[in-house]
Order: C-alpha cells, then sequence, then structure tokens
C-alpha cells in the first residue's frame, strides 16, 4: 500500500481492535503488499487489512482458518478474544489474528516436510469450496494474452510464457485422482518457526490439486521427503509456478518492489526448471 493508504490501513486497525474491547496503542507493520499485516499493541495482535474489494477472499481465508483450528491443523489461529470474522471499515476489510513471535532458526527440510504432511492431512478432513489450481493458472495466462494489461511483454516472451503455463497446466491437472485440499502458496515465508512450532499462514490461497503443487513452493530437499510425491510432477509444478510468477511481474500494474530484477529471474527460474523435466 501506498503511505497515505498504509496509514489509513493502520488507524483502520487500531480502531476496529479499540471497538472489540483490545488495547491497540501502537501499531508496527509486519508486511506491506496488497494487504498488510499490522502488530496492534499491548494488545498483541495481529491485524491483516485489505482493500475492502478484497473482502469475498478475507472472508474465505477466516473460515478456512477456522475449520483448520477445528481439524488441529498447523496453522496461525485468528485471535480468541473477538468473534472470527471479516469487519468491514473505511472501505477496508479487516481480519484480527493471534501473533505469533518468530523463534528458533530456518526450518529444517525434513520438519518441513512433516509440517506439510500434517497440514495436508487436516486439509483432507475438511469440505470447503475452494478452486482448482488451474483456475489461478488461467488469470496468469489471460494477463499474458491481453496485450492492454501486460503491454511490456514481447512477442517472444509473450509466446514462451502462453505455451509454458497452457501446456503445464494441462500437464500437472491430467490426473485428478491425485487431487486434494492445499494450501496453494506454502512457500518459506509463510511458514512460521513459532514456539509452538512451524505455523502455515496465509490461507487465502487455498485450492485443489496434487500435493506435488504445494511442495513446488518450498525446498527441494522438503519435497524430497514428503512421503509418497511423485519428483517429476513436483518439477512440472515448480516450473507452473515460476511460470505464474513471471506473469504477474509484467502486469501494468504490477507493483512489486524491483521488478525488472525479478522479471529477468523469473523468467531464468521458469527455464531451469523446464530443464529439468
Amino acid at each position: 500500500m501506498e503511505p497515505t493508504e498504509l496509514r489509513r490501513a493502520a488507524e483502520t486497525a487500531r480502531a476496529t481492535a479499540s471497538e472489540q474491547g483490545l488495547q491497540a496503542d501502537e501499531v508496527l507493520v509486519v508486511h506491506n503488499s496488497d494487504r498488510v499485516a499490522l502488530r496492534l499493541l499491548p494488545c498483541d495482535v495481529l491485524a491483516r487489512v485489505a482493500p475492502s474489494a478484497q473482502l469475498a477472499e478475507a472472508a474465505f481465508e477466516v473460515e478456512v482458518a477456522r475449520r483448520l483450528a477445528d481439524a488441529e491443523a498447523p496453522v496461525g489461529e485468528l485471535d480468541p478474544r473477538v468473534a472470527p470474522r471479516v469487519q468491514v471499515r473505511d472501505a477496508f476489510a479487516v481480519s484480527l489474528w493471534t501473533y505469533y513471535e518468530p523463534v528458533g532458526p530456518d526450518i529444517a527440510p525434513a520438519d518441513y516436510a512433516d509440517v506439510l504432511v500434517r497440514h495436508h492431512a487436516a486439509l483432507r478432513r475438511m469440505d470447503v469450496d475452494a478452486p482448482h489450481f488451474t483456475d489461478r493458472v488461467a488469470v496468469a495466462l489471460a494477463g499474458v494474452d491481453d496485450r492492454e494489461r501486460s503491454p511490456e511483454l514481447s512477442d517472444s516472451i509473450r509466446e514462451f510464457l502462453h505455451d509454458t503455463l497452457a501446456g503445464l497446466s494441462a500437464e500437472t491437472s491430467a490426473d485428478t485422482a491425485r487431487d486434494q485440499l492445499l494450501h496453494g502458496e506454502p512457500h518459506p515465508g509463510n511458514l512460521l518457526n513459532t514456539r509452538r512450532g512451524p505455523l502455515f499462514i496465509d490461507l487465502a490461497t487455498c485450492c485443489r490439486g496434487p500435493v506435488e503443487f504445494d511442495l513446488a513452493h518450498g525446498p527441494e530437499d522438503a519435497a524430497e521427503r514428503y512421503p509418497g510425491a511423485d519428483p517429476a510432477l513436483v518439477h512440472r509444478c515448480r516450473a507452473l509456478n515460476w511460470a505464474m510468477f513471471s506473469a504477474w511481474r509484467w502486469r501494468r500494474d504490477d507493483q512489486m518492489p524491483d521488478r525488472d530484477h525479478w522479471r529477468a529471474e523469473g523468467l531464468d527460474r521458469v527455464r531451469a526448471a523446464l530443464d529439468r523435466i
């Protein structure tokens, strides 16, 4: 968010918490993207604040988090002191979560694989209407194919990304018998090392597909330790994920910092992943 919008989001989060009886005198920015994560003190709450246009996505995340907590999944939980819902205030959608202080070293690949196995087991016990991962691919593909939305794409890169996204989407979704509910983006940035152990966060990306789609977001050593995973499918999903990442970087309205670097890096990662298939 831009500075002015970020200030409004912070004040909205503080006011929302105060209305729920939580003392929020100080607001610290934990993460700033299209939606922000804010630590409120002294009540020690994590407020996730998004534009109200993302209300449906925020409500979906809250519902998934509530059900996963009931299933004892290794996930960050909503704050137990307030009702588990999204509140709309001043053009923002606000949800209040438990704040977890990060602890310890990086999560080892074996532990990463173990927590993802447990997370997938909990997800299999849930009945949630979630999109298929190929729906996300279709959005990325539409952006690549639309010259107005990606005006800086050269014809050769546009064709490369189109063929990669379309081809790998078909290949990785051919065996629907492997599909189950997934986290969607369990990369290392969405796995916190806490006093309770590793916990997944950012649950709005929940979707359906093979477990290999999730594994492709994590360390390669972790995928090798996941029981029953198909290495070839993991490689295809990894190439597909980098192709989607690259597609987002060429959107006209993309605001990722150092975008030019990541445009080149993303394409290099796609080609390297394709070489391994």
